[in-house]
């Protein structure tokens, strides 16, 4: 039985053609096809419209280890609204524990160095992003365009690269069994080599958002 909060194995391979990777280090999962090219057109839009620099949590100094743009996007835009019920039919995460829809836009040569979604119980910035709602749990991650050279999501723990493709998902668990934050979900936003890469990222959270 899943907790609140999560997603589980069961209930994402449960609906038609979601596919899990063969490892026991991580839960992680890819479905093509999630949503239409039409709807990932309306959200490249959305994403164009309002785009700033992105920022990380626990800033080391690093300029450059994410130099990507990235938009919130606003839930009652019609776009979000049919990509949050599309993820509410997949992951089964009643909404109030997601955080807002965020999109991300990647130029050439822009990347996301090797991370981790959940924050670092150590970190600086644990009590500012976690006193509320908790650790982050499960991530989904869509591609809204294809790209055509590099960046891929490279989980160098299992040796596992995802090519982006216009509408398809793909999501983890960010956390073991016994609900310590997985380091097996380190993952790499490589570079753009030739093109531009949009991507939607909706996180989860241990407790509703108040």
């Amino acid at each position: 039985m899943k907790r609140q909060g999560e997603s589980s194995a069961a209930h994402l391979l449960a609906q038609t053609r979601v596919q899990r990777v063969p490892t026991d280090k991580l839960e992680l999962f890819q479905l093509r096809g999630f949503i239409a090219p039409e709807l990932c057109a309306a959200l490249i839009a959305l994403i164009e419209t309002d785009r700033r620099p992105s920022t990380i949590a626990d800033d080391i100094g690093d300029r450059y280890f994410r130099t990507s743009e990235t938009c919130d996007l606003a839930p009652d835009q019609p776009a979000v609204r049919a990509l949050e019920q599309r993820l509410l039919a997949l992951s089964g995460i009643d909404p109030a524990y997601g955080e807002p829809v965020q999109g991300q836009r990647y130029d050439v040569g822009q990347e996301f160095k090797p991370h981790c979604d959940w924050f670092n119980p150590d970190g600086q910035d644990y009590d500012k992003y976690c006193a509320v709602a908790g650790q982050r749990t499960w991530t989904f991650m869509v591609y809204l365009n294809d790209v055509d050279a590099g960046g891929a999501t490279r989980f160098k723990t299992i040796g596992k690269s995802f090519a982006p493709e216009t509408g398809k998902l793909v999501c983890w668990n960010n956390r073991r069994p016994d609900l310590s934050p997985n380091p097996n979900t380190l993952h790499h936003g490589m570079k753009v080599r030739k093109g531009r890469k949009y991507v939607i990222t909706k996180w989860y959270r241990e407790r509703p958002h108040i």
